[in-house]
């Protein structure tokens, strides 16, 4: 007689063991989401941060299996190793007032406890749910500001061209774009970083979910991705630009302007999706033999 319930006890095989890890991080994590869900999550550049948690969550639920299955690979000194770690960088961020730190360390956090108490198996079960956390992380101001501004400058000179070339009264000096007797700045929020951000986000899980034999099929979707969302932001701007053009500066910062981000948004998305049903004929998986 050796049935799964002689090898482990039935508390474990239910996974009761798990409930006093659940409750340390929702106690050690409940204030650091309040802050974020009372601040930065506010703003339009992480408004994404709730559905991010929520996908996460659904994540390790949909794995749950490796967290519930037999230990295999367990390497207790290397998990503790990386759950000290991040509750060191969790203590810094959270006692220096820094977010990207101590939102950050959840990563090392969860990776340590895994690897702990199940071993290499529920990590590697994992990683994509580890990995997907990285876009809940608040980014420094510091990269921000350092991406922010060659983007704009790419995207307005775009814009600049295309709509020269196609006979339009404009021109360019820095961010600044003046067409007929308008002028418009290309703010920070049309830098395009946030649809970059969200656009990686979306297209990576959906790689995820579809599961793609091929890697070079994955490869070209991932790399198509910043792209593509660069096109979509220099296709507003000119959108705005025109707007702005033909029926006058209220119109161009109305309804339209918010309106515009999230449309070309969801056409970047089918545009991702088109290239993957194009990849997905061109591409054929390797027949068995």
């Amino acid at each position: 007689m050796s049935s799964a319930s002689f090898d482990r006890p039935a508390w474990q095989i239910t996974g009761i063991e798990w409930f006093p890890v659940l409750i340390g991080l929702i106690s050690l994590y409940l204030p650091t989401v309040y802050g974020l869900a009372s601040g930065i999550w506010q703003e339009d550049d992480y408004a994404h941060g709730p559905i991010i948690l929520a996908v996460f969550v659904w994540l390790v639920w949909d794995r749950r299996r490796v967290l519930l299955s037999p230990s295999e690979g367990v390497a207790p000194k290397t998990g503790v190793g990386l759950l000290v770690l991040g509750l060191l960088f969790y203590i810094l961020g959270r006692s220096q007032g820094i977010s990207f730190i101590e939102v950050g360390a959840l990563i090392p956090i969860l990776a340590g406890v895994a690897l702990a108490m199940r071993g290499r198996s529920a990590l590697l079960g994992l990683w994509f749910a580890l990995l997907f956390l990285i876009y809940l992380v608040p980014l420094p101001g510091t990269f921000v500001d350092g991406i922010t501004g060659p983007l704009k400058q790419q995207v307005s000179s775009a814009a600049e061209q295309i709509l020269y070339m196609a006979g339009f009264p404009i021109a360019r000096s820095g961010v600044i774009l003046t067409i007929g007797q308008y002028q418009l700045l290309v703010a920070d929020a049309c830098s395009g970083l946030n649809s970059m951000f969200s656009l990686s986000a979306v297209g990576l899980l959906y790689l995820y979910l579809t599961r793609r034999a091929s890697w070079l099929h994955n490869g070209l979707i991932v790399a198509s991705l910043l792209p593509i969302a660069f096109i979509a932001n220099v296709t507003r701007v000119m959108f705005l630009v025109l707007v702005t053009y033909y029926f006058g500066d209220e119109a161009g910062q109305g309804f339209l302007h918010k309106f515009s981000g999230m449309v070309l948004f969801v056409m970047a998305l089918m545009l991702v999706l088109l290239l993957d049903a194009v990849l997905s004929h061109l591409i054929k998986k390797p027949a068995s033999a």
